[in-house]
């Protein structure tokens, strides 16, 4: 097997037929190209020239990328003294093709640097557009959790000219580019002002991301996580136990290869029988990636972004494109279920997707690109890989399942009431807003299936005892919960979320009577003012007791009210039947009952009300002092 970088021949391309050089010159051959995801690329020439100046020719369009990023290398003893190009007449007449040079008819322009010095040993770089590179990626599922995954890359030469063995890298991320115009020329309109010099309105703010350091608890500066790979690659096989090659099956058979007698007849017919089979078919193969791992291109991280510089020389035609391998890493991956309902697939609000799941360990970022899935042979389906920098884990679908099905249901409550802030007299009291969301997962296959719900995070909530080895994805305002479904079985999965809210409340109220207990209660409080509250709360108990005791009062108040008028309209009933004699004497009485107890019932309406002013007051003044919070 060849260990080639190209992996696929170049092949033509019919885009771009007829364009001229983006850049190009005689005198100082290309070497070097660097390709960008953001429509640049970095060109670099090297070479000796024997006169005094070196002529680029370009398109006009590209004379302002060429000077805003025109870089000089000097090797030897020269230097540039100056970089001449031409401009735009606007005022010249147009010359008809026929007496146009070949380079106005291909509108080529020619900038000149001018050298100084007798040695002439040049690296000159500079920036010009170039098609992105496109990132593809295959993903091979092996058992125990681990996975193969290869990074390519394929390039497309539009430069119009050919690359003829140069380093060629590959760099993902898209650092900041635009179309200059230093080569036209600009009088802009001047106000008429004294002149203050030129300032700066603003100082730019720059972005710093720091690399989180690897576990190394025996600090002999090897990562926790390499120290078990080498110790399992290392680990000796177990005493007794050796290696064994594969058997003939005439050395299978009853007697062995050398034996005499019945069980060596038997094996020789077993053996010719054999013979006369077909051979078994070969078994599915993987994609496998170069034996020679030298080959791969070595990955760098520079300025944030991710490069990857192949390590031997490549020759990309013009208008052709080439497929590179960057990298295969064995990473943790395996293939799983992922409920993530999709609008763009109906099907996907009750059945989950079938995902492969693996992390990035390849040493770089990887770019955004199609992902094809393979596992014992088969090739399970394609995806799309979205920006995974190093350490990060995708979750890609690359297919519905309908074998399993998912219901989902929500609730709400208010939950938990805890102090929060006393001030001036008012209570205010915090609460946990919860919205409880039940999957159901039905498995309808014979397997155990290992699922993932992508459940969509409310706003400023937060994840309430999640189950073990949940992701909070923040940024991207999800979580990814686990759960496990045996063969033919239903489980239940609940995600639990809370949100703190303020309100403010009665002191009379449950929820504040809740609270100030929590807290009196609670070993972490403020003991002064526990013990304020707990004196407050004896008249709050005494306050609550009088108005219960009240309100029996006044109920019983009212309702011998309604017998008394009852008992007189019965009296008026019979007022002038004389055989009811004894009927108006046993109401008579009732009525006088009835009064005594009412004035016994106003007298304890009074003493309870002025009992409640007392209280009332004692325990306004009590909480007025407490002070809790801000």
């Amino acid at each position: 097997m060849r260990n080639s970088i190209l992996w696929a021949a170049s092949v033509a391309c019919l885009v771009g037929c007829g364009r001229g050089a983006i850049v190009s010159t005689n005198a100082l051959p290309l070497k070097r190209v660097v390709i960008y995801r953001n429509g640049v690329a970095y060109f670099e020439r090297t070479g000796r020239v024997d006169g005094d100046d070196v002529r680029f020719k370009m398109r006009q369009s590209e004379v302002g990328d060429f000077l805003a990023t025109l870089a000089v290398m000097e090797e030897g003893g020269s230097s540039v003294r100056a970089a001449a190009f031409p401009l735009v007449d606007e005022d010249a007449p147009v010359k008809p093709r026929d007496q146009m040079t070949e380079d106005e008819k291909h509108d080529l322009k020619t900038v000149v640097l001018s050298l100084d010095g007798k040695r002439h040993d040049l690296r000159v770089g500079y920036v010009a557009e170039s098609p992105v590179w496109k990132p593809s990626y295959r993903l091979v599922v092996r058992t125990g959790g681990e996975a193969e995954l290869q990074a390519w890359g394929i390039v497309q030469n539009l430069s119009g000219e050919d690359w003829k063995n140069v380093s060629l890298s590959l760099v993902a991320g898209a650092p900041l580019a635009f179309q200059a115009q230093l080569g036209e020329a600009v009088i802009p309109q001047r106000p008429i002002v004294t002149d203050t010099g030129e300032v700066i309105a603003a100082v730019p703010k720059g972005d710093t991301s720091l690399q989180q350091a690897q576990k190394d608890h025996d600090g002999d500066g090897i990562a926790d996580e390499a120290d078990q790979e080498q110790r399992t690659e290392e680990k000796p096989m177990a005493p007794g136990r050796h290696r064994v090659a594969a058997t003939t099956p005439a050395a299978n058979t009853r007697g062995g290869a050398g034996g005499g007698g019945a069980g060596s007849a038997n094996g020789q017919r077993n053996l010719e029988h054999a013979r006369r089979l077909p051979p078994p078919p070969p078994p599915p193969r993987d994609p496998n990636g170069p034996r020679d791992l030298r080959s791969l291109a070595a990955i760098a991280m520079e300025g944030g972004t991710t490069r990857y510089d192949l390590p031997t020389l490549v020759t990309i035609p013009d208008k052709s494109a080439t497929m590179v391998m960057l990298a295969v890493k064995r990473v943790p991956g395996e293939a799983i279920f992922l409920f993530a309902p999709d609008g763009g697939v109906a099907d996907s609000t009750t059945h989950p997707f079938r995902v492969v799941r693996f992390a990035n360990r390849t040493g770089g970022a990887l770019e955004r690109g199609p992902i094809a899935v393979f596992e014992q042979g088969a090739f399970l389906g394609q995806g799309m890989v979205d920006p995974l920098p190093e350490g990060a884990t995708a979750t890609v679908p690359f297919a519905l399942e309908r074998a399993l099905a998912v219901e989902q249901e929500r609730k709400f409550d208010q939950l938990n009431e805890r102090v929060a802030k006393i001030e001036n007299s008012e209570l205010t009291i915090e609460r946990d807003a919860v919205t409880q969301t039940k999957y159901r997962i039905r498995n309808g296959t014979d397997t155990p299936a290992k699922l993932l719900v992508r459940h969509p995070r409310q706003t400023s909530a937060h994840l309430f005892q999640p189950p073990k080895d949940t992701e909070d994805n923040i940024g991207t305002g999800s979580a990814l919960v686990p759960t496990h479904v045996d063969p033919r079985q239903t489980t239940e999965l609940v995600v639990d979320e809370r949100q703190t809210m303020r309100l403010g409340a009665d002191w009379f109220s449950v929820i504040a009577d809740n609270a100030i207990k929590a807290y009196i209660a609670d070993s972490k409080s403020n003991k002064d003012v526990a013990s304020k509250l707990s004196g407050a709360w004896s008249y709050r108990d005494q306050i609550l007791a009088l108005r219960e005791a009240r309100q029996k009062l006044a109920q019983e108040q009212l309702d011998l009210g309604n017998q008394t008028e009852e008992t007189r309209r019965n009296l008026r009933a019979i007022a002038t039947n004389k055989s009811a004699d004894a009927l108006r004497a046993k109401l008579t009485a009732r009525l006088g009952d009835m009064a005594t107890r009412m004035d016994d019932i106003t007298k304890h309406l009074v003493e309870t009300d002025s009992k409640l002013a007392e209280i009332g007051v004692r325990f306004k003044e009590a909480i007025r002092e407490i002070k809790l919070g801000s």
